[in-house]
């Protein structure tokens, strides 16, 4: 999974489980960069009548590096406040809720938004700073989940473009569930590196078959902002020349929770005191899943991308590349089992960024500090018929040039690990030619994405799953 359950601790705590970032240039406002953070993962739809919430007690944050040392230079705060109407319902809602101010509604949420620009002192421990910062937005409405047709009637036409809240300045937001965007064959993958499209050379084979998307049905809890492009630049300009440095941010999200929790055994809760601790994270795709050890996941998740040249030894010798050759035997991957060198393909990917002259016309790279972020380059305009393979695809639009919720990163990431992006820096190697097809065989299969903002399709309804029946 991109970074659904990553870490056996976050796992505990899906409430502020990062499972997605995303980052690119607007298509329909070109001026403009969108950036979403979804949270708390594999959500069924009809989980009532206690359904899925962001967290009170959890600080989320969209961070920006635009120095090109792997720290936020801005970041983006959400916090949000839940309200009972009707302390005497044990209901969700008490009727059909009409708007996204209805009364039948009995658990709204609300949020506000601080962009916090850190300056030059990176030591101070800015999201403990209470009030620093501007904030954009307060009380801002979060649409209720899609609970059925009887409860959240119309939901797509009601809700979505109801809880898009302007902020001024070519600036919006919004935050609430929507469908999961991101598809992956999550039953096979974790059965010993099953790949159903090409399961017959698998070490243990049996016959070929259609990848299955293990979060179909599913939704998530997006946070997704739009602003200027001069927002987050370090020059607070416009960049259009993709060869400048200046063109390129690094993108990353994180959850927070104030160190200690107290419990009150006489109204069943838990109250929360001290200063917050970062607990999870995600910069670049399936980072922390495949590429991290298990043992070093939940320390991965509480720093920052700066510190991550501890973490680059697995970026130059992933644990996966090493298996696919020993999964898929009979020469499969003849070459790439052939190949000793440090990935220097992938730590560019994924750590620096991809320098000028390895793509004609192209570069996104932040400098030498190694750090896990989505690395945009703002110069690029959006690709007027984009492709879901991204830059391996020829187009440059797309991951790992930031993030579209059309990519398909576990292709491109399966075909990178498997040895498609070696040639890049070094000539000298030829990708076997599995490198070029290996895929998951899976494609969304939930609720289609939109044309604008917030781009992630309209969530699943809990009336409407229907789920399935677990195979012998």
């Amino acid at each position: 999974m991109s970074s659904h359950r990553e870490a056996p601790e976050i796992s505990k705590d899906p409430v502020a489980d990062n499972t997605d970032v995303y980052a690119f240039v607007s298509p329909e406002a070109a001026d403009t960069v969108t950036l979403i953070a979804n949270f708390i993962p594999l959500q069924q739809p009809n989980g009532g009548p206690n359904f899925y919430e962001f967290g009170d007690d959890v600080l989320y944050e969209i961070h920006v590096s635009n120095g090109g040392m792997g720290r936020a230079d801005i970041s983006y705060q959400f916090r949000f406040e839940t309200k009972i109407r009707n302390a005497r319902t044990f209901l969700y809602n008490t009727g059909p809720i009409a708007s996204i101010s209805d009364p039948n509604w009995n658990r709204p949420q609300y949020y506000s938004v601080t962009r916090v620009h850190h300056g030059a002192d990176q030591g101070w421990d800015w999201h403990n700073a209470p009030g620093h910062g501007k904030v954009l937005g307060q009380h801002l409405a979060v649409p209720p989940v899609n609970v059925g047709v009887r409860s959240t009637p119309n939901y797509a036409a009601t809700f979505t473009n109801a809880a898009v809240h302007s902020l001024g300045h070519k600036r919006k937001v919004f935050a609430g569930q929507r469908a999961e965007g991101f598809h992956v064959d999550l039953g096979s993958i974790f059965d010993l590196g099953t790949l159903r499209p090409f399961e017959m050379a698998h070490l243990i084979p049996s016959a070929a078959a259609v990848g299955v998307n293990g979060t179909q049905g599913l939704n998530v809890h997006s946070i997704a902002l739009q602003v200027p492009i001069s927002d987050l630049t370090r020059k607070g300009n416009t960049p259009h020349d993709v060869l400048d440095p200046g063109s390129v941010i690094g993108v990353w999200a994180t959850a927070s929770r104030r160190k200690s929790r107290v419990f009150n055994a006489k109204d069943g809760k838990s109250t929360s005191y001290g200063p917050y601790t970062q607990i999870s994270r995600l910069g670049n795709p399936l980072f922390n899943e495949v590429i991290v050890p298990m043992a070093e996941k939940d320390r991965w998740n509480t720093l920052t991308p700066h510190n991550d040249g501890s973490f680059a030894k697995y970026v130059l010798k992933p644990e996966l590349a090493g298996l696919l050759p020993v999964l898929y035997p009979n020469g499969v991957f003849k070459n790439l089992a052939a190949y000793t060198k440090p990935r220097a393909d992938l730590q560019a990917i994924l750590l620096t960024g991809i320098p000028k002259g390895v793509v004609t016309g192209f570069q996104n790279n932040t400098g030498p500090v190694l750090a896990d972020m989505l690395r945009l380059n703002v110069a690029v305009p959006p690709a007027k018929k984009p492709n879901v393979l991204g830059v391996v695809g020829g187009d440059l639009a797309g991951f790992p040039n930031g993030r579209r919720v059309i990519d398909d990163v576990v292709t491109i990431e399966l075909r990178a690990i498997a040895g498609l992006t070696i040639p890049l820096v070094d000539p000298s190697f030829t990708p076997d030619g599995a490198a070029a097809a290996v895929t998951d065989g899976t494609t969304n299969t939930n609720s289609a994405y939109l044309n604008g903002f917030p781009y992630l399709g309209t969530p699943a309804g809990g009336y409407q799953t229907q789920p399935a029946v677990p195979a012998t």
